[in-house]
C-alpha cells in the first residue's frame, strides 16, 4: 500500500542542504501500512548509529571488508590501519610501502582499490569534502568513479555514513530477502521488481530497506 502524500519535513526549497533520516518520523509514517506496521512497532524506529568513521576511513573500511566474513575482513583492516600508521588519510595511503599493505592482508586489487580512493580523494575527483550537500544520484556518480566502488557500496556509504532518508538498495540480497518475508512470499522479488514495488515508499525507502534488513535478522512478528 503505498504512502501518498508524505513529505521528508526539514529541507527549505532551494536548500543544498541534504536530509539525514528522521527515524522517529520515518517510523510514525510507516506504521499504518498494513505490512510494515506490524514491523515497526515490532521492532521499533530505525537505527542508525552515528557515524564513528570519517568519510575516507569509512570508504577504506568498506573496500577492505568486500567479500570477506566479518572477523577476517576486521583483523585485516586493523591490520591496515597499523600498516598506515592509526592514520587512514589519503596521504598515509599514498605513502605506505605496497609491501606494508600487501603485508596486512590487502589482495592485489584491494590494493589497486584503495591507492584510486586515495589518489582521488587526494586531487579533489570525488569531492569528499564536500558530499555531504550532493544529492544521493551526484554521490552515486562520485564515488562509482573509484576503482573497487560499484552502486551497492555507495548505497551502502548513503544510507550508513550519510543517513540519508531516501536511499533503496534494490541489489541488495537482504533486502529482498526481507521484502519477501514481511509479505509472505517463498522467493524474493528481483532487483527490478524491487525497484517499482518501492516507488510507493517514498521518501521513506531507507526505513523500509532497514525493516526488511529487520526481519532477515530477528524474523516477522506474528
Amino acid at each position: 500500500m503505498p504512502l501518498r502524500g508524505v513529505r521528508q519535513p526539514g529541507v527549505a526549497v532551494g536548500s543544498v542542504s541534504q536530509p539525514r533520516l528522521d527515524s522517529a518520523a520515518a517510523a510514525a509514517a510507516l506504521s499504518s501500512h498494513p505490512v510494515l506496521g506490524p514491523m515497526v512497532r515490532f521492532a521499533g524506529p530505525p537505527e542508525l548509529p552515528d557515524p564513528a568513521l570519517d568519510h575516507f576511513a569509512m570508504l577504506l573500511r568498506s573496500i577492505t571488508f568486500q567479500q570477506l566474513a566479518g572477523k577476517a575482513a576486521a583483523t585485516i583492516h586493523g591490520r591496515v590501519i597499523q600498516a598506515l600508521g592509526g592514520a587512514a588519510t589519503p596521504g598515509a595511503v599514498l605513502a605506505a610501502p605496497e609491501d606494508a599493505l600487501r603485508g596486512a592482508g590487502l589482495s592485489a586489487n584491494k590494493l589497486a582499490a584503495i591507492r584510486d580512493l586515495a589518489g582521488k580523494a587526494a586531487d579533489g575527483a570525488i569531492g569528499l569534502d564536500d558530499i555531504d550537500d550532493a544529492g544521493d544520484e551526484e554521490v552515486i556518480v562520485r564515488l562509482t568513479r573509484v576503482r573497487g566502488i560499484g552502486v551497492w557500496t555507495a548505497q551502502m556509504f548513503l544510507m550508513f555514513q550519510l543517513q540519508r532518508p531516501d536511499v533503496w538498495p534494490t541489489g541488495d540480497l537482504g533486502v529482498r530477502t526481507g521484502w519477501a518475508k514481511l509479505h509472505g512470499d517463498t522467493e524474493p522479488p528481483s532487483a527490478k521488481e524491487l525497484d517499482l514495488l518501492g516507488h510507493g515508499f517514498r521518501p521513506w525507502r531507507t526505513a523500509v530497506a532497514w525493516y526488511c534488513y529487520r526481519a532477515v535478522d530477528v524474523g516477522v512478528p506474528e
